[in-house]
């Protein structure tokens, strides 16, 4: 999926959040979003998937901030939160459709869109999203595809529920590879995050890029050669979040993918054909 016009203003927005978050002065913040804006108008027409353009102007806000993880409290908080939910509500997760559902919903602790806001009380909204059930539902598709399955993860918080449905897949036979970011971007989890949670030690763990690089989604061009054959040998990627949607939705080169998440902006929507606040568990063969 290429970038859109009108994403513009989400991309610059998260540029002056994070800039905000990292230094305390607007004349610095200010400069930030004018040089990021800037940027963006030169490449937002280049034929490479959204998350290669948004990548490029990340990094360059972290670079003038002089932060490389602006966002390391809010990712801690996230993993508090999803934490506090995985213990409240686990025991309730019996079926496959359970662990996807509760991954999905797990999406929702993002602050990477500016059309979507994070709840304040993730216990109660996990319980009333979860209740609400998938709006695309391919689960017994998707699980009949996952003997060897590539993984790949999106955000802090949400990777406890990625881990449990791991385990899942793990305990029905699957071979899985989970891949996280190789270098911290916005809330995306890292290697940190993964093996925090003892997935190193469960799964086949990878990043998606190499040498410290920043770069959201999965930019094939930057995979690491464990990566690349882990694709090459799968028989399923599970993809997690919108950044890993734009980046692989028109790659034609891949097994079945299976895309895990929660629709929160209108471009997104769009593409797929469905409402900001789809839950959604989308086979596409």
């Amino acid at each position: 999926m290429r970038f859109q016009g009108n994403c513009t203003d989400c991309l610059i927005s998260r540029v002056e959040y994070e800039s905000r978050l990292a230094v305390d002065d607007p004349a610095r913040v200010r400069k930030t979003v004018e040089a990021c804006r800037a940027l963006l108008q030169r490449i937002a027409a280049d034929p490479v998937p959204a998350p290669v353009i948004a990548s490029r102007v990340h990094r360059l806000a972290y670079e003038m901030i002089g932060d490389a993880d602006p966002y390391r409290s809010l990712k801690r908080a996230n993993n508090e939160d999803a934490a506090a939910v995985s213990l409240a509500v686990r025991g309730s997760l019996s079926t496959f459709r359970d662990l996807v559902l509760a991954s999905v919903v797990g999406n929702t602790l993002d602050y990477g869109s500016s059309a979507h806001t994070v709840t304040d009380n993730f216990v109660e909204f996990f319980r009333r999203e979860f209740a609400a059930g998938l709006t695309v539902d391919d689960t017994d598709a998707i699980e009949t595809l996952a003997s060897r399955v590539v993984y790949l993860t999106d955000n802090c918080g949400e990777i406890v529920f990625d881990a449990l449905l791991a385990d899942r897949l793990k305990k029905n036979g699957s071979h899985v590879t989970v891949a996280v970011r190789g270098a911290p971007i916005l809330n995306d989890a890292t290697l940190e995050d993964a093996t925090a949670l003892g997935l190193d030690q469960r799964v086949d763990l990878l990043t998606t890029t190499t040498d410290g690089v920043a770069e959201l989604g999965l930019n094939r061009e930057l995979a690491p050669p464990a990566l690349v054959d882990a694709l090459d040998r799968a028989t399923l990627v599970i993809s997690k979040g919108m950044a890993n949607y734009e980046s692989l939705s028109d790659d034609r080169d891949l097994p079945p993918v299976a895309y895990l998440m929660s629709v929160k902006c209108g471009p997104i929507g769009a593409d797929i054909g469905l409402p900001v606040g789809s839950r959604v568990a989308l086979l596409r063969e």
